[in-house]
């Protein structure tokens, strides 16, 4: 399984940023200092990416599903 951040695009370059390190685990102290920010810039920064809607979405590929078939198979079977 991988993950995906879904609506970057809606965010500012900082708000960006400052939610790439804190999905990728890191601490908002560890935010400020990376970004050479307050602490309270690195919460309003990821309260209003908040409000802007990104999404975090795990994509789970077939065959960790144990389903027993492909995508390809599928669209074969489909034609």
């Amino acid at each position: 399984m991988h993950w995906e951040i879904r609506g970057l695009e809606k965010l500012s370059f900082r708000e960006r940023q400052a939610v790439m390190l804190k999905e990728g685990g890191r601490s908002s102290e560890d935010i400020s200092k990376i970004l050479n920010l307050s602490v309270s810039s690195v919460s309003t920064l990821l309260a209003r990416a908040k409000t802007k809607g990104y999404q975090i979405v795990g994509i789970i590929p077939d065959s960790e599903l144990g389903l027993g078939y492909s995508q390809a198979e599928d669209i074969q079977e489909d034609e």
